[in-house]
């Protein structure tokens, strides 16, 4: 099994973005995207994990903070999980991001990841937790 915690805001896989000079189009990877991606990569190391094979499930737990903004009632439901958020970055974006990040290190490629779930909470602590195991 592989568990460990990427600390900070979950963040979602970026749109690849284009540039052009005269005929020819290239598309790279956003600047924020390729840091969260290393962000990844660091945490999975420093939690010093083993490479999985075979077929795997993986659950992600991503904390959002509590907005500021939040009533003291909505802020104690927040902390509480009766209050979850419905805000970006999507769910599969943050799943695209953090599998994309693991591939040749927590497995060979993330078409070997069989199942998934994932939920959003409201926490002081932002952060995601990440989970995979073999099936």
């Amino acid at each position: 099994m592989i568990k460990f915690t990427i600390p900070g805001e979950p963040k979602g896989k970026g749109r690849p973005k284009f540039s052009s000079k005269g005929k020819f189009v290239k598309a790279y990877t956003p600047e924020t995207t390729v840091n969260y991606e290393n962000w990844v990569k660091i945490c999975f190391q420093e939690a010093r994990q083993q490479m999985l094979t075979g077929q795997l499930h993986a659950e992600l737990k991503c904390f959002y903070s509590i907005p500021k903004s939040f009533t003291k009632k909505k802020k104690k439901d927040a902390s509480n999980c009766i209050l979850r958020p419905t805000k970006k970055p999507d769910i599969d974006n943050i799943c695209k991001i953090i599998f994309d990040s693991l591939n040749g290190l927590a497995y060979a490629d993330d078409k070997d990841i069989v199942s998934c779930k994932v939920d959003k909470y409201y926490s002081d602590n932002p952060r995601v937790e990440v989970e995979i195991w073999m099936v």
